[in-house]
């Protein structure tokens, strides 16, 4: 299901009361225009899973759902990380990888893979 911005946090409580009582995962998908960030919930009584999709444009942020799902604290440092998405309402997050200098997010396709500088720092 996909849903604006704006509507990410009443719907998540929404859900919640439906009974859609655990976050599963974060993830977001990196498209040619935009990004997707992906929210897995899942309702363990009628044991049924809801995806909901919310669209983002490169630099746009999202708000923490931390307050709703303690899940999120980790999943959103992942997002933070590796796909360079900002996120409202918490602080800068420690970062995942210690020796990762987090000016780039790898799983972002204008990530240069084959960059020398970044090989060369690593080792």
């Amino acid at each position: 299901m996909e849903i604006q911005k704006e509507a990410l946090l009443t719907t998540l409580e929404d859900m919640k009361k439906e009974g859609f009582n655990y976050l599963k995962g974060i993830t977001a998908v990196d498209y040619k225009d935009h990004l997707e960030v992906v929210y897995i919930l899942y309702n363990t009584e009628q044991k049924k899973q809801e995806i909901l999709g919310v669209n983002l444009k490169d630099d746009e942020s999202i708000h923490t759902v931390i307050m709703l799902y303690k899940s999120a604290d980790w999943l959103e440092r992942e997002l933070s990380e590796m796909f360079g998405i900002k996120i409202i309402g918490r602080d800068a997050p420690r970062l995942l990888l210690e020796k990762w200098n987090g000016s780039e997010a790898p799983l972002r396709k204008s990530f240069a893979w084959g960059n020398e500088d970044y090989k060369r720092q690593q080792q």
